[in-house]
């Protein structure tokens, strides 16, 4: 379910802009982060999908969600849309001997890349405090979601968060971006986030703030402090999100030896792994979904 690569053929070179972005850039990230709305006809689009998902699959849509570029704020204008969904089967389904398929997924076109996975599969994630999960529940573009089945998943988010599962998740992935796309003289910019969006998120938990939101600025506003370092990560923003997914140029030297400097400093902490969380609760509330009855415990 991980997001396919973009074109790379014929890259651009483009320099950092430094004056042109210096004047907002010891602001608030927040307001350069709403460049890219949902287009009407997108969201139009995704709905009527949602509709066939559910007469093809025979499926109830619980929520449905922006990951990717466009959930974490600082999407391309070519940037497809990674459209995620959580769906409940009817009780027959769960009675089979057979184990079934607990995912949907359809096929990628030039703008939607649409998959879900099944309550059940879900609540099993969870159990285990599955990051990315974690983020489809903190997404800032919903497309549709059951209010209720909602708020008790994010409840129980809470609940089952683990800091430790959660920094090895982010710091794995940061130095594995930073290590195979950001090692030459010139660099897909795209891949600055990348690695600079997990770094952030592990600093957010070892600073004793629980589970990092999903919006880039939101982590940026609070965890990232030196004025010269958040200019130039504006500045690089500023960039991306007027140019194609394929965008390459210099590297931009602050952020670089920023994450040269933090990135081994994150991964010397040890792993300790912590069993999954207990399942009497979500087993109860996947019956309650399951059945229709209220969600009342």
């Amino acid at each position: 379910m991980g997001k396919r690569a973009g074109n790379d053929n014929a890259p651009r070179i483009r320099a950092p802009r430094a004056p042109a972005w210096r004047s907002a850039s010891i602001q608030s990230m927040t307001s350069i982060l709403h460049a890219h709305p949902i287009d009407p006809a997108i969201r139009e689009r995704v709905m009527a999908t949602l509709e066939h998902i559910e007469q093809r699959h025979d499926v109830r849509v619980l929520l449905a969600c922006e990951s990717g570029s466009r959930g974490w704020g600082f999407a391309s204008p070519d940037s497809d849309y990674d459209v995620r969904f959580l769906y409940v089967h009817k009780l027959d389904w769960y009675l089979r001997v057979a184990p079934q398929r607990d995912v949907i997924e359809l096929p990628i076109d030039d703008e939607l890349d649409v998959s879900g996975w099944e309550l059940r599969k879900a609540l099993q994630l969870l159990r285990g405090s599955n990051p990315t999960l974690f983020e489809w529940l903190d997404s800032p573009v919903l497309y549709r979601q059951d209010d209720a089945a909602s708020a008790w998943l994010r409840h129980f988010r809470s609940e089952y968060f683990s800091h430790i599962k959660g920094r090895w998740h982010y710091v794995a992935m940061a130095g594995r971006n930073f290590r195979e796309s950001l090692q030459g003289d010139t660099v897909r910019l795209k891949k600055y986030l990348y690695v600079l969006r997990p770094v952030l998120a592990a600093q957010w938990i070892d600073s004793g703030r629980g589970i990092p939101p999903m919006r880039f600025a939101d982590l940026a506003d609070a965890m990232v402090t030196d004025p010269a370092l958040r200019d130039e990560i504006n500045a690089l923003l500023a960039i991306k999100m007027q140019a194609g997914e394929a965008e390459h140029g210099p590297r931009f030297p602050l952020i670089h030896a920023y994450l040269e400097t933090t990135l081994p400093a994150l991964e010397k902490a040890p792993f300790f792994d912590r069993p999954d969380g207990q399942t009497e609760r979500l087993d109860r509330f996947l019956y309650e979904v399951v059945t229709g009855a209220p969600l009342t415990y």
